[in-house]
């Protein structure tokens, strides 16, 4: 059986766009509920797979950075129990180049 990949709105992954670092990034469990998968999911996917990105593809907030970016969404549940500053994803690494692909079973 194969199973057919839903499209994600167009409006929900502007609402998953930040401006950080002067550059626009999508926060790694936001990423990760694009894709449909778990934050640890994904990361570890990612880790598995580094050398198929580019070096610029993401990086890891800063704690400065983070506590800002939770003050910014007092509501949110998801900043709840992190113990570590998320990983923002670059539009490079947000967009798999062609060909490429992750596997996120594991």
């Amino acid at each position: 059986m194969t199973e057919r990949a839903e499209l994600v709105p167009i409006e929900r992954i502007r609402q998953a766009i930040i401006q950080m670092r002067e550059q626009k990034v999508i926060l790694d469990a936001d990423l990760a509920a694009l894709y449909g998968v778990e934050t640890k999911v994904l990361l570890q996917a990612v880790k598995r797979n580094k050398d198929r990105f580019p070096p610029d593809f993401m990086f890891q907030l800063t704690k400065l950075e983070f506590k800002i970016l939770r003050s910014q969404f007092v509501t949110s549940s998801q900043w709840g129990g992190r113990r570590y500053p998320p990983y923002a994803f670059t539009e490079q690494g947000v967009a798999l180049p062609k060909g490429r692909s992750m596997n996120y079973e594991g």
